[in-house]
């Protein structure tokens, strides 16, 4: 049974930091590559940072360099310095990307606001 239960998340203010944890199950991590995804309010969900299958750590535009992905065995870990406003979202994590699409788990809120 795949399943990603995700924490860490809360209220910071803006250039404050935040370290989500993700802990997975159920599946070939290692081949399918881990990531974590984001979505804002009334956007769609979209790819933050991920460790892909195939060895290659990628950012997106937005969050490179404040942002930093790992993993200790089926636990990602998403570190976020220097948090803006426009971070705030439900962070989930996924395999991929491509992500598993039938197996979200519940994700946790980031809100930056002052």
């Amino acid at each position: 049974q795949v399943q990603f239960v995700e924490s860490g998340g809360g209220l910071v203010q803006p250039g404050g930091s935040l370290r989500l944890s993700c802990a997975a199950s159920g599946s070939a991590f290692d081949i399918l590559g881990m990531g974590w995804y984001r979505q804002a309010s009334e956007k769609e969900r979209e790819l933050v940072a991920a460790l892909t299958g195939d060895g290659r750590t990628i950012y997106s535009d937005s969050v490179k360099g404040r942002f930093t992905i790992s993993r200790d065995n089926d636990t990602v870990f998403l570190q976020m310095n220097s948090l803006k406003p426009e971070d705030t979202a439900v962070y989930y994590c996924n395999c991929g990307p491509p992500p598993l699409q039938n197996y979200w788990g519940q994700g946790t809120q980031v809100t930056v606001s002052s």
